[in-house]
């Protein structure tokens, strides 16, 4: 079992505002830290925004991989 320090669900945002909020939060976290990403599709977009700017500052875990609900454990190095 995870503990999450932080959850974005994602779903609850309107497009525009997801990445900064998602953003926002991980960099709220401190090193060790976890926080649970929940959205309605796969969020690879985002994962690969993460590796293009931030190649070693996370780690990225798939906790559940649709049909309807993506899960994500995203933890600051």
């Amino acid at each position: 079992m995870y503990k999450f320090s932080a959850t974005v669900d994602a779903r609850k945002y309107e497009p525009k505002d997801k990445h900064p909020t998602i953003f926002n939060t991980f960099f709220s976290l401190k090193p060790g830290e976890k926080m649970e990403l929940i959205n309605d599709h796969d969020p690879r977009p985002l994962h690969y925004q993460f590796i293009m700017e931030h190649k070693d500052e996370f780690e990225w875990e798939y906790l559940e991989e649709g049909p309807d609900i993506w899960r994500v454990s995203i933890t600051r190095k």
